[in-house]
């Protein structure tokens, strides 16, 4: 019996086809939440504050969680921690963007009244960097724009995660009137993830 043309055999599933799949749903589940309390009238006195408060700090965990990836990957030699690292980096930018929308939307959609607030808050400054840095990274995510940027420029690049990082652990610390324990842990993680990275020297993630 003759065997079929390699264009028309099956490939191989990749292992674990449902990861990020799963991840991409998993992410989206608290915007699919936030959505039906605001829709229900369920965000408490001041809607516009916990929308606040959800999404940037949906957006830094998610954040976090993709620049864990890499240690966890190296500690442990599991494969798909790589796997998600994209998905969880989008997730992220996703909500960053969500709460920059909610904070425009805030005030009104007036330049001159957020270019004010940028440039005299530090508090919003932190946050407003952080968010500029995850442009480029967004844009540059996928196959393609590591082939286009070669792979240690790319990497260069997607090392300002943790830079972005760390500004949202500031504005996440300076937002609650530097008060509470989520602040100071989430600092601690960037921090630890750093000097993971930076003990992982030039090896590749």
């Amino acid at each position: 019996m003759s065997q079929s043309p390699p264009s028309l055999r099956r490939r191989p599933a990749p292992p674990l086809p449902w990861l990020v799949p799963g991840v991409v749903a998993g992410g989206l589940l608290p915007l699919g939440g936030l959505l039906l309390a605001a829709l229900r009238g369920e965000l408490g006195a001041n809607p516009v504050q916990e929308a606040l408060l959800q999404t940037g700090g949906l957006a830094l965990a998610l954040l976090v969680l993709s620049l864990a990836c890499t240690p966890l990957r190296r500690l442990t030699g599991w494969s798909w921690p790589a796997r998600v690292r994209r998905a969880l980096g989008l997730l992220a930018f996703l909500y960053a963007g969500l709460h920059f929308l909610i904070y425009l939307l805030d005030h009104g959609f007036v330049a001159a009244t957020v270019r004010e607030d940028v440039l005299e808050r530090p508090f919003v400054t932190a946050g407003f960097v952080a968010l500029l840095l995850l442009v480029p990274l967004a844009l540059t995510s996928t196959r393609g724009a590591v082939r286009r940027l070669g792979f240690g420029r790319w990497q260069r690049l997607h090392r300002l995660a943790y830079l972005a990082a760390g500004l949202g652990a500031l504005h996440f610390w300076w937002g609650v009137k530097q008060g509470g324990a989520a602040p100071l842990l989430v600092g601690l993680l960037v921090a630890a993830l750093l000097a993971l990275r930076l003990k992982g020297g030039r090896a590749r993630p």
